[in-house]
């Protein structure tokens, strides 16, 4: 079956079911899964009063894990995954309704850099499961490297998309092609780089948001401190000149694990659904200021803050370990 016409909703669209990731692999967690288990079981247990929430499981013991720590809030699900990164290893759903396809495209562990068994499976077996038609592609691609407005827009950044790492073959113009034919998207808006140390070269979820058609979110700095502050300005003034509408939030500021390297801590990680949005917070004082901001500029969602910084000693956040599928 081929999607002729596809079409990417945006993710305010309505959803049938959030894809959430459960991490399983130690190793990956500074060799402790607790407290990362214990934050992702706090974002299911809100997400779930919004959106069926499925909880995808790499082996039995996370299943039982799962089951035990978020008290049936979400449909325990067991499939091939290396960790909990869907938005990167699941698929991205086109259409909705009886329309709806899978667009399964090629994962290679963010450039080769963190492969874990299972990962390329993922997005086969959640198509599987929802009973989504696949329609495979060879572009290597993550979701979070994308987003998109609905209306034809697309955002995403040279330094992940035009890496050498990911499909070193093909032109700007050869990617973009590709990207029209599987997802139905003519109008792209290619920012330079992502935050500072972020091991996905540069995933624009972490950078830029679409919040309405043809109207991105993104972050200023937080203070003098901030690590990205000089990026952050250059991504406002890029979104600007393509004649978006830009609203910003502060960026987290600079945000660490007691050896002062920075990571890549960010608002713009949040996960819309259904009636909310659930945000990443790492600390007290510029998260309050970028909850009442986004309260403003998400009229008629719950805006809710979440403590994220034990996701994110993973690798990530709220966006990049769910999936959401349109309704």
């Amino acid at each position: 079956m081929t999607d002729i016409h596809p079409h990417l909703p945006p993710e305010w669209a309505p959803q049938a079911a959030l894809w959430a990731g459960w991490p399983r692999l130690a190793e990956e967690w500074g060799g402790d899964l607790t407290a990362a288990r214990s934050e992702i079981a706090g974002f299911i247990r809100k997400a779930a009063s919004f959106v069926p929430v499925k909880i995808a499981c790499g082996s039995r013991e996370a299943a039982a894990s799962a089951r035990l720590a978020t008290g049936g809030a979400g449909e325990i699900v067991e499939i091939p995954t290396g960790d909990i990164w869907l938005r990167d290893t699941g698929p991205v759903v086109t259409g909705t309704g009886a329309s709806r396809q899978a667009q399964v495209f090629r994962f290679n562990g963010w450039g080769g850099k963190y492969l874990m068994e299972g990962d390329t499976e993922t997005a086969g077996e959640v198509a599987r499961v929802e009973s989504l038609p696949a329609r495979r592609h060879s572009l290597i691609l993550e979701g979070g490297g994308i987003d998109a407005d609905g209306e034809g827009r697309l955002l995403t950044t040279r330094q992940c998309l035009l890496n050498p790492n990911r499909n070193p073959q093909l032109s700007q113009a050869e990617i973009e092609a590709s990207l029209t034919a599987a997802l139905g998207v003519d109008e792209f808006i290619w920012l330079g780089d992502g935050l500072m140390n972020d091991h996905t070269d540069g995933h624009v979820d972490n950078i830029a948001r679409f919040i309405a058609p043809g109207h991105v979110l993104c972050q200023h700095p937080a203070d003098r401190n901030d690590p990205n502050a000089e990026t952050l300005q250059e991504i406002e003034r890029t979104l600007v000149s393509h004649g978006l509408m830009v609203s910003s939030i502060p960026s987290p500021g600079l945000v660490h694990f007691g050896d002062g390297v920075p990571v890549p801590a960010s608002h713009m990680n949040f996960t819309i659904t259904n009636r909310a949005v659930l945000v990443p917070v790492y600390e007290d004082r510029f998260s309050a200021v970028a909850l009442s901001d986004l309260k403003a500029l998400f009229p008629g969602r719950e805006v809710i803050g979440l403590p994220a910084r034990a996701i994110l000693a993973g690798g990530g956040s709220f966006h990049c370990m769910t999936r959401e599928i349109p309704a």
